[in-house]
């Protein structure tokens, strides 16, 4: 136990030192994980979820007047009627365009393949047609609307933002597609100015990772997996719905928050770079300090109370007979208190076997005490190689020894405690050139609600008394 001591002072000391050398020579790197743990999980989430808040407000619109366009009951009417008045349809589009100032709006005809716009019938969707391609593909779709950027049909030098909406009639089937276009240019300005407003670099990436939408400073990476420093995390953001990383580049640390837009299917990303101010790493050396001098005190204050608490009822617990390696009778008292407190909750039998070896007076006058001394220790090992490792084997006194037996009604205790007495009689003992032949008496009991273990004890030692009166290697039951 004195060196168990000296360890733990000498643990302690090592702990007091490193408190010191941390407040030392660690305070910078902990201002630094202080002021990326504030971004990663302060600032930046919030700012995203701001971002996010203004593009709902900004480019959700157009999803709301594709909508609202595919469930017109006069627009399906007008479809299912035959189309027969083309000037109805051009002046509706028109009016879509001027009251919500898009750049366009357009109807496709699955019956006809007209592709309206709001001056004319403006061509034939064909299958064969690679710039048709997107038709097809949104009719087809398992989402009721998608998006996509593509050339503008009416004028093929400028990119647009499109929102393909299906139409369906009232028995759900596609009759046609509509929807509204944006210019990539206006979007464009709107990242410019959520960039400018909150000093972080904005922009959109697809569910494969293709850039779809960026502002100024953004680079020329065309996929996620292009931009410096972000190919080892390309798949963690690509998999989530929203994620929070950092990744190093340049000597600067990132911090990415990932967000989904639902109704785009698109990932917001939103990037922030890291540059600590002396004044926050000032900050965050006092506060580095006392939390070093915070732990010291912790860290004494734990080993005043384990020490005054704990060290007698450890040293009680690492106590066991060291000749046949059993409990003693102090640990064994505990240890019967937690199982009748065991068997009490869970409602489970507990039996008891206290037993002795027959005729160990005449081993020790024959063999001397290291004769008896080796008798116990094979014996004792012979009987814990048969025994459960919930069962608790106590040395009671001299060559006699008590089994707990939780969950052992006496019937099953008894038939526990006559294999015992067996696999003792078949092993004899080896002693230098002689084999000892050992034999058992036990006496068998099962716990009582309530009993104490003076009682209990009293039981079973008339038990095993009544078996030794009636010859040796014999087995009682109280």
């Amino acid at each position: 136990m004195r060196g168990k001591k000296l360890y733990f002072a000498i643990v302690l000391c090592v702990l007091l030192a490193v408190g010191f050398l941390t407040t030392s020579f660690v305070s910078f790197y902990v201002a630094r994980d202080s002021l990326e743990e504030q971004i990663s999980e302060s600032t930046l989430p919030l700012t995203s979820d701001n971002i996010y808040s203004e593009i709902q407000r900004d480019l959700l619109r157009p999803i709301f007047i594709s909508s609202l366009m595919a469930h017109d009951t006069f627009f399906r009417d007008w479809v299912l009627s035959g189309e027969q008045n083309g000037e109805q349809i051009t002046k509706y589009l028109a009016e879509i365009q001027s009251r919500y100032d898009t750049i366009t709006s357009y109807f496709i005809s699955e019956k006809t393949r007209n592709y309206y716009h709001q001056t004319g019938v403006i061509k034939q969707i064909d299958e064969n047609d690679p710039a048709d391609e997107w038709y097809f593909r949104a009719r087809d779709g398992k989402q009721p609307y998608e998006i996509n950027i593509d050339h503008d049909t009416v004028d093929r030098s400028r990119m647009s933002i499109f929102v393909n909406y299906q139409v369906r009639d009232y028995n759900g089937n596609v009759i046609g597609i509509t929807g509204v276009g944006l210019s990539v240019n206006a979007v464009t300005n709107l990242i410019e100015t959520y960039q400018a407003r909150y000093g972080r670099t904005i922009y959109f990436i697809d569910k494969e990772g293709h850039v779809t939408l960026r502002g100024s400073g953004f680079g020329d990476a065309q996929t996620l997996q292009d931009r410096p420093g972000m190919r080892q995390q390309a798949t963690k953001i690509l998999t989530s719905p929203g994620t929070s990383i950092s990744y190093e580049d340049g000597g600067h640390t990132y911090f990415v928050n990932s967000r989904l837009v639902s109704e785009f299917d698109w990932l917001l990303i939103v990037e922030q770079s890291d540059y600590s101010s002396d004044v926050r790493l000032q900050n965050t050396l006092f506060i580095n300090i006392a939390i070093s001098l915070l732990i010291t005190v912790i860290v004494g204050l734990i080993a005043f109370l384990t020490v005054r608490n704990y060290q007698t009822r450890l040293e009680e617990l690492a106590s066991r007979d060291k000749l046949t390696g059993t409990f003693n009778r102090q640990v064994f008292d505990m240890l019967f208190d937690q199982s009748v407190q065991k068997a009490t909750r869970h409602k489970t039998p507990l039996s008891i076997m206290c037993f002795d070896l027959d005729g160990f007076k005449d081993i020790n006058d024959n063999y001397g005490h290291p004769g008896g001394d080796a008798t116990l220790r094979e014996v004792l090992t012979l009987i814990r190689q048969h025994i459960e490792e919930t069962d608790v084997i106590c040395r009671w006194g001299g060559d006699e020894f008590v089994i707990l037996f939780p969950n052992k009604e006496r019937k099953n205790a008894l038939s526990k405690a006559r294999d015992l007495a067996d696999q003792v009689r078949e092993a004899p003992v080896r002693f230098g050139r002689d084999h000892i032949p050992i034999t058992i008496s036990a006496g068998v009991t099962q716990y009582r609600e309530g009993e104490d273990l003076d009682t209990l004890m009293a039981r079973v030692d008339n038990a095993l008394y009544t078996a030794k009166a009636s010859g040796r290697d014999r087995i009682s039951l109280a």
